[in-house]
């Protein structure tokens, strides 16, 4: 039996889901909150994201205030509203206090992190709403976290790890549970509606580089992706030009173009380091004005080199063959398309992305390559 009420959700005009949201997590929740609103198409469904990198340094809330997720969400036609000023503290008590003037009478909150914390946030959004969110297991001397628990109508048990085959197995898992909504297997992988205009935006960056994909002057195109939000992710600049050495030599893939996605807040040093190098055919790109820019460049590429954040989630959205690199520690994130997926793992469960060797990215490549047609 569901937890929230079928009488509730009917009677409802509303919905405020709670999450510590990233581009990685709405890439598989996306197909959730879809399946919701197809169920109740009269209720709205409203989303307070939390910024995680809230922060009181003014000056860097002009760059969180542009976090690409947002465009995303505005994009999407069933989701109504978005509270997008969390990323300051003066922002994110604006927010609680226009979440409460709504006068929610369903809040669900998806967060794992904290939730006993986010337990108490979704009670304080709602005094009088229907809350439901995630439990984790206590220790008995954890007081604090008991008594925020009990601020929740419904708390949904977040299992181990372990336990888990892949993240959106769990997804399911809660959305069935809680609001009786199911999403069936083959209903699950990732998908992004790119706007014609960013289409088009892509195609004109192509021809700007050179690259006409209609004659294939320079043959394939692949996409690499070496930035992560935490170091433990990322992959380093000198392993990138290596591979992009590596496989200029190979006469396999000697036509081949590359291009680098970098992060706005590193475009400069990277430009400056790959200036020095003179690589032919090597083009850097930055999604500095709007989320679908960076869909639309992946989409018009033949393969996609990827470390363990969004991008590597959004090739197998754009239907692109991807290699994923990525750490042993959370295999439950790996891109769900396996079929167009080649994974290249650290060497052992500690170790960082930072470790993986130039030469079994290469392998990786050509293993790949099959799907990977010229």
């Amino acid at each position: 039996m569901q937890q929230v009420p079928e009488e509730l959700l009917q009677r409802a005009t509303k919905v405020l889901f709670v999450a510590h949201l990233a581009i990685g997590d709405f890439t598989y929740l996306q197909n959730y909150f879809k399946a919701f609103a197809q169920k109740y198409p009269h209720l709205e469904v409203h989303i307070f994201v939390d910024e995680l990198r809230r922060t009181r340094r003014f000056w860097q809330w002009k760059h969180l205030a542009r976090y690409a997720l947002y465009d995303w969400l505005s994009a999407c036609p069933f989701i109504h509203k978005i509270y997008t000023h969390t990323y300051s503290p003066s922002g994110y008590y604006r927010s609680i206090k226009e979440a409460q003037l709504e006068k929610y009478p369903l809040v669900i909150s998806l967060a794992t992190l904290r939730s006993h914390k986010y337990a108490l946030l979704a009670r304080q959004l709602s005094a009088q709403g229907f809350v439901v969110g995630v439990k984790e297991p206590t220790k008995f001397y954890s007081i604090t976290k008991r008594l925020s628990y009990q601020r929740l109508d419904q708390g949904f048990w977040w299992r181990d790890k372990k336990a888990l085959g892949h993240v959106t197995d769990h997804f399911s898992e809660y959305f069935t549970t809680v609001l009786g909504v199911e999403v069936m297997p083959e209903q699950r992988f990732p998908f992004v509606d790119i706007p014609k205009k960013w289409i088009i935006f892509a195609k004109l960056r192509f021809l700007k580089w050179g690259i006409d994909r209609k004659s294939k002057q320079f043959g394939r195109v692949i996409f690499i992706n070496s930035f992560a939000k935490d170091k433990k992710r990322s992959w380093s600049l000198g392993r990138v030009a290596d591979l992009i050495r590596t496989l200029k030599r190979q006469d396999t893939w000697g036509d081949v173009s590359f291009i680098i996605n970098v992060v706005p807040e590193k475009f400069r040093a990277t430009k400056k380091y790959f200036d020095q190098l003179s690589f032919n055919n090597t083009f850097l790109f930055c999604a500095d004005y709007n989320f679908f820019q960076l869909p639309a460049i992946m989409s018009l590429c033949d393969l996609i080199i990827s470390v363990e954040t969004s991008t590597m989630h959004l090739a197998n959205a754009v239907k692109v063959p991807v290699v994923a690199l990525m750490r042993l520690k959370n295999p439950e994130w790996a891109p769900l398309d396996s079929a167009h997926t080649t994974i290249v793992t650290a060497p052992h469960r500690r170790a960082w992305v930072a470790t993986i060797e130039v030469a079994a990215v290469v392998q990786a490549v050509h293993k790949a390559a099959h799907v990977v047609q010229t």
